[in-house]
């Protein structure tokens, strides 16, 4: 028996794809403040109790979350919002985890074969096997644009100095790279997408081999029948790199260092051959997005989406640490409390025009996985999805801040949330510093996929208060729901409620064309 198959028939009473009758406004009314407040509490407290096991996916705290989840979401009155009889509630989603182990390089001049430390050499592949044999090394410069030498570089291993690695041509000065680290991959990225058969990175800036091998040999993970592959990128020892360049009669490190920096350098041929193998183990995940909906009116008028991940890192420490679980309050049960609770508010009242899906995103730590499976295979047409609304990491401040949005100038949702937040008195954060996570959080999937997404929130609002929490609680078993700010959340329900109620409305919020869908009214 399938986890989505177990969970719906020890969780829904009756048919999965019955829905209780409609809360009626006039017998009950939205939470009150206080009221919601405890609400959210109550949601934090559990989904990110130790009995969850921090909500790692494929593992039972899974199946706790998606049952808790789906047990909220059908008693406030949501449908399955999957469109697949089959599949229920419970969308399945098959990652696939990869993983580091053996990896060999060799070293030739002419003939002669180089003796390298074995310790000092590092080959990772994003396939299960990749093999380069004796292919020529080439030696990049600093300034060196991959597009224009990728004649240069077919066939051949580009080798570059960590301490020489820079941003891509035109990234804004806001999110460029320090020397080495993110910037030193990105840049073997970019030569190997040029045509380079692999790189080989000198560690010759702040980064250490065991530093690296400690952030390489860390699973990596796709869906399944996403192609990853055989890239190869190897890392050498500055005492390596100087023992290749001497043998190949180059001088030392330091010399061929500053000829590369010079902005004339041209890519050269050092006289060196290479062969690199590195090899992965697979590991396949069977796990779920969740996907309720409140129906709308007219399904011919499209939909709004409210989204939040339910994953985090499950055990995410060893002894002698004294908590071991990596229990994500913050990160994310927070949201899933926000768009619960704003479930629960809309349903009171006139049905919206659209409908209105709620989903509860897998993977979204192992790289927005869960968003990526949602986008390939839908349950409605991408293009019928007049709003994506995420909701990620909220709880981080009080009540009363002005309100971010992520996402911000990269959608045509501004000026209606604009007028959204003018019509609840609501303070907008007039800058677009937020912007830097947009690529960290399920929106960013969305908007690749050209489906308007944005971040509506206030827990971005105080850069202090959210550095504080990046550096002592993000992904720490410190993120616990003792600490986590539920006046702001209740803020950021209403917003939640307001702006999908504006979308869903298709007097307030028109929306572009949406594709012929069958029983276009109900």
């Amino acid at each position: 028996m399938t986890l989505a198959l177990a969970v719906a028939t020890t969780l829904l009473p009756g048919p999965v794809t019955a829905r209780p009758p409609r809360p009626v406004a006039v017998i009950a009314a939205a939470p009150r403040e206080n009221q919601l407040e405890t609400a959210l509490r109550r949601h934090v407290e559990t989904l990110a109790s130790d009995d969850f096991g921090g909500r790692e996916p494929g593992t039972d705290g899974e199946t706790k979350t998606l049952r808790y989840l789906a047990r909220q979401w059908f008693d406030i009155g949501l449908v399955s919002g999957t469109n697949d009889p089959g599949n229920a509630w419970f969308a399945p989603v098959e990652l696939i985890e990869r993983t580091a182990q053996a990896s060999r390089a060799s070293f030739a001049h002419g003939r002669r074969r180089i003796a390298v430390d074995a310790n000092g050499v590092l080959v990772v592949t994003s396939g299960l096997r990749s093999l380069i044999e004796n292919a020529p090394l080439l030696l990049v410069g600093r300034e060196t644009n991959p597009k224009a030498a990728r004649i240069e570089l077919a066939g051949r291993i580009a080798v570059v100095f960590d301490s020489q690695s820079a941003p891509a041509a035109g990234a804004p000065a806001s999110t460029a790279a320090p020397p080495g680290g993110a910037g030193a991959d990105e840049r073997a990225g970019r030569l190997l997408d040029a045509g380079a058969a692999a790189v080989i990175t000198v560690l010759d800036g702040t980064r250490a081999l065991d530093d690296v091998a400690a952030r390489r040999r860390r699973p990596g993970y796709a869906l399944a029948g996403q192609k990853l592959g055989g890239d190869i990128q190897a890392y050498v020892t500055p005492a390596v790199a100087d023992s290749l360049f001497d043998a190949a009669g180059l001088g030392k490190l330091a010399a061929l260092r500053t000829a590369a920096a010079d902005p004339a350098f041209v890519p050269r041929l050092i006289g060196l051959a290479g062969t690199l193998e590195a090899t992965s183990s697979e590991t396949r995940i069977h796990t779920h997005n969740l996907i309720g909906k409140l129906e709308g009116r007219r399904r011919d008028l499209g939909a709004v989406v409210l989204v939040a991940h339910w994953d985090h890192f499950g055990r995410c420490a060893d002894p002698p640490a004294e908590h071991l679980i990596c229990n994500g309050a913050v990160d994310n049960a927070s949201g899933l409390a926000v768009i619960t609770e704003a479930a629960r508010i809309l349903t009171f009242g006139r049905p919206p025009d659209r409908d209105i899906y709620f989903l509860a995103t897998t993977g979204e730590e192992l790289g927005l996985l869960g968003a990526l499976a949602f986008t390939e295979n839908p349950p409605l047409p991408l293009d019928a999805i007049m709003a994506v609304l995420n909701v990620d990491s909220t709880g981080l401040v009080g009540p009363g801040l002005p309100v971010s949005v992520i996402g911000s100038g990269m959608t045509d949702l501004d000026d209606s949330i604009a007028a959204v937040l003018k019509s609840i008195r609501r303070k907008q954060v007039v800058d677009s510093s937020a912007n830097a996570y947009v690529r960290r959080q399920d929106g960013w999937v969305f908007i690749q996929h050209d489906v308007p997404a944005v971040m509506v929130s206030s827990a971005y609002s105080d850069p202090a208060r959210l550095d504080r929490f990046m550096d002592e609680r993000y992904h720490r078993p410190t993120d616990v729901p003792a600490r986590v700010e539920y006046g702001g959340m209740g803020e950021d329900v209403a917003l939640q409620v307001e702006l999908a109620r504006y979308f869903a409305d298709v007097h307030r919020f028109a929306g572009p064309p949406v594709p012929r869908l069958d029983s276009p009214t109900r």
